[in-house]
């Protein structure tokens, strides 16, 4: 087992997790400084058995099957602030006219031209639709094959990004 920043040996028996940046990984011990470590749940003494509904079967839900590697194809353009500002400026609408056309408060108008929030796909569509403009760009896929550690020949994420040391 490899550590997930940086690619040196865990121990299998006793790896450690720790949260970096709202994600937990299995890290050395020394990447583990980067974030806070987990501590492993505990397990529960016993298990409480129902009695009532034992011979019932189990409800089914519907099976997703989520794949990790379905990457969006479509991303929010870097200036959509001020994009949508200048847009809805040049049709001399005011955000509560804009608001009205899309059917969205003013509040949700003003902290999107703010930068303050990104809107989500369904609100980034009706935007591009209303103010006639292009906010969602086509991005292409990028080969991680050059990110590739030549020591250990996996790919880690410290090959791909810079770590700032505290």
């Amino acid at each position: 087992m490899e550590c997930e920043i940086c690619g040196k040996p865990v121990p299998e028996n006793n790896p450690i997790k720790a949260k970096i940046e709202g994600s937990v990984m299995v890290v050395c011990k020394e990447c583990s400084k980067l974030g806070t470590v987990q501590k492993a749940p505990a397990k529960p003494k016993y298990v409480k058995q129902n009695t009532k509904n034992r011979n019932k079967r189990p409800t089914t839900t519907r099976n997703r099957s989520y794949s990790r590697n379905e990457e969006p194809s479509e991303e929010l353009i870097e200036d959509f602030s001020f994009e949508v500002r200048k847009a809805r400026e040049s049709k001399d609408w005011s955000r509560e006219e804009l608001g009205k056309r899309i059917n969205e408060r003013v509040s949700v108008i003003s902290r999107i031209e703010t930068g303050k929030m990104t809107p989500d796909v369904k609100l980034t569509k009706k935007l591009e639709k209303a103010l006639n403009i292009k906010l969602l760009e086509k991005v292409d896929n990028i080969d991680l094959n050059q990110f590739i550690n030549t020591s250990s020949g996996e790919r880690t994420l410290g090959n791909v990004m810079k770590i700032k040391r505290k």
